[in-house]
């Protein structure tokens, strides 16, 4: 749109409902709110094809192309607040006003300018906390075309508005009357599929399938999808439906079977009302391999019918993989292999996305899939040559997807891994922009924000991480330290103990629990955690460097000594972390500091250097600032 043209155009005003007094009562945190505002509300914009032409304080203002898009947006971002309000622990919750109106704008220099933008910031201040209200204008446009009922507030005077307008208040989810809670409605879970194939090899189409159709709602927008990690664990420990609905909070719940004899596929799926046990839709399709892409654009479509979501054919079309079955079928069982990997142990995945990615040298997200899972065997071993290789595959899944947000992901998760805190942000941001309802890129800005010290927006990010995806052990474990860590004890040990009961026989929510209690300078406690991890994983890295350092914690020098050794001999990240660990907790500043170094050298150091309690001392002593600087840290 060149300087000075004239277009019809829908604005968007936003406010946040008292904030003036929060910046006079207490400004440090007013300018907390208002960053948590801007970076919750900002990926809402494009994904309803909305332009943010500038912020005013704490206010957005916001042109859309279309009425009806406006205000999905709108309704979006307040459901979404809703619910975050609802779950968030945070001292001050974030409840917006928003005014829509459609009229004419000049464009100067990338503002916009007229009568619709003033009448949109006057039709702002009528709607009710947590509100949307619209002009007539507005209302024309989306009548019968929008989920949610739109009540006239008869005509406003506003002001310096010449003449009256007549404003429409949009009703709500929580609001009361027999409107169905949308939010929770559209939050699914969409769980294991049955494998009924006569070769029980199959096993990894059903569960690649239950991926898929995941992946292909998730896209839609509108809907929340809970992620993979979480609804597989009822493959094994299946629930009555309001049971599930009750664990995961989802209001709507698919389930069904495939069933694969060569070439021939027969997949049945049902969309069922958790709240009351009512099928909504079933459906049975007797297709050939070669139309399991068509089976799932047409499983997203009823979906997205049956919520009144709305999603473009066009953005449909767009969710195919790879032409090639051989390929897919490999990746399918990369990624069941990736997701069941025993405690982040990967290597079966890693071949299998090589075999995938050497049918197909096309396939973008054989690539990031590979990426992802050489990031994640980092961790248990060979760091920096396992990050290269990561990096490698991830900027491939890039070349060959830039609209992958699998790709984005992995390319996030590789960036923060190599200390690139800014590219790691904006690619998340970008994944998050592609699949709001994709867990990964949220579990990686939750760890970046917290290796810049940033604990409160970490916070906010793994916050919404566990939202999608609440049975997943990095994101609960990470999730549980935040919370400690910003004063949220009672929220801490909750997250940890839903954790045990889903992986009673993982080495992970013993390792949490550990660190919970070492928080808190229990030291008895902290040892019984250990000892109920070592009794199940007796040669675990990550709890033989918990022992060492409760041993040095605790000044028993000569056992921590012993353990130094051991720690020395091991090939990943644990090894270093615990012989840092260890030598901070004697004291030993020159071999603690030889520690940081190297491992800033490489990569690997500890996510919360700049927050644990351990490392004041270190953090007091001017070699930090070095470290600092030499991965890129704000000092």
């Amino acid at each position: 749109m060149s300087d000075g043209e004239r277009r019809l155009a829908a604005i968007m005003f936003t406010d946040i409902v008292g904030y003036t007094a929060l910046t006079q009562a207490n400004e440090a945190l007013a300018m907390e709110v208002l960053e948590r505002h801007n970076r919750l509300l900002r990926p809402f914009f494009p994904r309803f094809h909305g332009r943010e032409v500038k912020t005013i304080g704490d206010s957005f203002l916001v042109e859309f192309e279309s009425a009806l898009e406006a205000l999905r947006c709108a309704s979006e971002i307040q459901s979404y607040l809703h619910d975050y309000n609802l779950s968030s622990t945070d001292e001050w919750k974030i409840k917006l006003r928003i005014g829509i109106h459609l009229g004419d704008v000049i464009n100067k220099s990338g503002d916009v300018f007229g009568d619709a933008v003033n009448i949109a910031s006057r039709i702002e201040p009528t709607a009710l906390p947590e509100g949307v209200c619209v002009s007539q204008q507005v209302y024309d446009q989306v009548r019968n075309k929008f989920e949610l009922p739109l009540l006239s507030m008869g005509e406003k005077v506003l002001k310096n508005i010449e003449r009256p307008v007549e404003v429409y208040a949009v009703k709500m989810p929580w609001e009361g009357g027999e409107q169905k809670e949308l939010a929770k409605v559209r939050r699914i879970a969409i769980l294991p599929f049955v494998n009924l194939s006569p070769d029980a090899g199959d096993e990894y189409f059903a569960d690649g399938m239950t991926e898929e159709i995941i992946s292909t709602v998730s896209k839609l927008g509108q809907v929340e999808v809970i992620s993979r990690t979480s609804v597989m664990q009822y493959k094994k420990n299946p629930k009555p439906i309001r049971e599930v609905s009750r664990e995961l909070n989802v209001g709507t719940v698919i389930e069904g079977s495939v069933r694969k004899a060569g070439i021939k596929l027969r997949i049945t799926a049902q969309m069922i009302d958790a709240a009351n046990d009512r099928h909504i839709w079933a459906e049975s399709y007797d297709r050939e391999l070669q139309d399991v892409f068509a089976t799932q654009r047409d499983i997203a479509r009823k979906v997205t019918d049956a919520l009144q979501a709305g999603v473009s054919e066009g953005k449909l079309s767009r969710m195919e993989s790879t032409p090639n079955l051989e390929a897919y079928t490999l990746y399918l069982r990369a990624m069941r292999l990736y997701h069941e990997a025993p405690d982040l142990t990967t290597t079966p995945a890693i071949k299998m996305f090589q075999d995938a990615i050497s049918k197909d040298p096309t396939f973008a997200r054989a690539y990031a899939g590979l990426a992802l899972a050489l990031s994640w065997a980092a961790v248990r071993a060979d760091y920096a040559a396992n990050l290269r290789r990561s990096e490698a595959a991830a900027q491939r899944a890039l070349e060959l997807g830039p609209n992958s947000a699998e790709a984005h992901a992995a390319m996030a998760l590789v960036d923060g891994q190599l200390d690139r805190f800014d590219e790691a942000i904006a690619e998340a941001e970008e994944a998050i922009k592609i699949n709001p309802s994709y867990a990964e890129p949220y579990f990686t800005l939750g760890l970046e924000y917290g290796a810049i010290g940033r604990l409160e927006d970490s916070l906010d990010a793994f916050q919404v991480s566990y939202r999608l995806n609440p049975l997943d052990v990095p994101t609960s474990s990470a999730f549980a330290t935040l919370l400690q860590l910003t004063g949220k004890e009672r929220d801490a040990i909750d997250v940890i103990e839903r954790m045990k009961a889903a992986f009673p026989k993982s080495f992970w929510p013993y390792h949490s629990m550990f660190e919970f209690h070492l928080l808190r300078m229990d030291f008895l406690k902290a040892q019984e955690a250990l000892n109920e991890g070592l009794a199940i994983s007796p040669s675990e890295d990550f709890l033989l460097m918990d022992q060492g350092w409760l041993y040095a914690i605790t000044g028993r020098r000569k056992e921590a000594e012993d353990s130094l050794r051991i720690l020395s001999k091991m090939a990943g990240p644990a090894g270093g972390w615990g012989q840092l660990f260890i030598h901070a907790a004697l004291g030993n500043m020159d071999e603690a500091f030889e520690q940081l170094m190297k491992q800033a050298g490489d990569h690997s150091w500890h996510w919360l250097m700049k927050s644990l309690p351990y490392f004041e001392d270190m953090r007091k002593d001017p070699r930090f600032a070095e470290f600092c600087k030499k991965v890129g840290l704000p000092a």
